[in-house]
């Protein structure tokens, strides 16, 4: 048996075991402050072709609905004045505060 490890659960597969098709969601909750919060999600699959690597093709869906997801959220997290304040707080020595901080 072959044991692979994504997204922190173990998954067995044997060892003959062909994936045809993948599929990834993610999804995050981002506080808004004043008892308001946002969740927003993604969900992707894709086909695997003879000879493609199914755990590279899951990584690159991953972080396809990782930045579909924070491109998403970013026009109400610029407009949230909680993510503006936490954004500086964690920036006090810098004073650079970019997307990324989010």
């Amino acid at each position: 048996m072959l044991t692979k490890r994504i997204d922190n659960q173990n998954l067995v597969t044997p060892n003959k075991m062909k994936f045809t098709t993948v599929s990834v969601s993610y999804s995050r909750k981002f506080n808004l402050g004043d008892y308001e919060s946002l969740e927003l999600g993604c969900s992707l699959w894709a086909q695997v072709e003879d000879g493609e690597d199914a755990d590279g093709v899951t990584q690159f869906l991953y972080l396809q609905a990782k930045a579909s997801v924070k491109q998403a959220a970013m026009p109400v997290l610029k407009a949230s004045e909680f993510q503006i304040s936490k954004a500086k707080s964690s920036k006090k020595l810098s004073g650079d505060i970019n997307e990324s901080d989010w």
